[in-house]
């Protein structure tokens, strides 16, 4: 299944990065957990997104994903610049939505309405470990599947997959392939996959599984996360976020100038 490559700017998020932030959802974690669960059992299918300074900032020089985080049901703020940002921008409310919260809350919620889920990604020893890390911590969590797909830049929606989850009766799928390489397959995987909610949750996989360790909670709650995660794997780290969140912090000041004095 490839990709389209043209699209109708109608149903494109402007490159503007406030914009895009302004367009995330607003709530804090119980919130995000409830609205996906209920999602998720009606059945109406589709995919969301967190959207970290990574994505946010890819998409504003790549108009593929950019009309992926369109037409996302959801987009959660993933990182605690991206929810600062939008409480800048007056959203008070707002709080950092990330995939290693999100997913083992709404496992724990979803065991009330027998909530199945598959993942996706990573490699099969993570996987095995985050499934019995996850029925060990929320007995009675219905872990319907794994699968651990080949590495690829851009990894395909096989048929067999997509068979697979069908046969299980899948309700959410959890992808875990890296942004924005997860952001694409889901868009690419849902239709396929009527009535069965993806979301990609990047490194929450690694996280929840015992594969990584994650930064404390004060760093977490301080936007320092990103720090944490530089220093355990700086040879991968180092240039994506020198690129992209030196460029999420530009844009954000010379956006909020732009607004601050044409409203002035």
């Amino acid at each position: 299944m490839q990709p389209e490559t043209t699209y109708d700017a109608k149903d494109v998020l402007p490159a503007r990065l406030l914009e895009l932030v302004s367009s995330c959802f607003v709530g804090d974690i119980e919130t995000a957990v409830d609205r996906l669960v209920k999602h998720a059992v009606t059945g109406r299918g589709g995919y969301m997104c967190l959207c970290n300074v990574h994505v946010l900032t890819s998409a504003l020089h790549d108009i593929r994903l950019r009309r992926v985080l369109s037409r996302a049901e959801v987009r959660f703020p993933d990182g605690e610049p991206v929810a600062w940002l939008l409480r800048r921008l007056g959203s008070t409310q707002a709080q950092r939505i990330g995939g290693p919260d999100l997913l083992p809350c709404v496992v724990d919620k979803g065991r009330d309405v027998r909530l199945r889920h598959f993942f996706v990604g990573s490699t099969e020893r993570n996987l095995d470990s985050l499934a019995r890390a996850l029925v060990d911590r929320y007995p009675g969590a219905d872990i319907i599947g794994v699968h651990a797909p080949p590495y690829a830049a851009e990894p395909e929606v096989e048929e067999p997959l997509v068979q697979e989850i069908r046969a299980t009766r899948a309700q959410v799928v959890w992808v875990g392939l890296g942004a924005p390489k997860q952001e694409l397959w889901v868009a690419r995987a849902a239709p396929a996959l009527p009535g069965v909610t993806l979301v990609g949750v990047g490194a929450a996989f690694a996280f929840l599984g015992g594969g990584q360790r994650r930064a404390p909670a004060w760093m977490q709650q301080s936007g320092l996360e990103w720090v944490f995660r530089l220093a355990s794997e700086p040879r991968r780290l180092t240039a994506r976020y020198a690129r992209w969140n030196s460029e999420f912090m530009v844009r954000a000041a010379l956006e909020l100038a732009r607004r601050q004095f044409g409203a002035g």
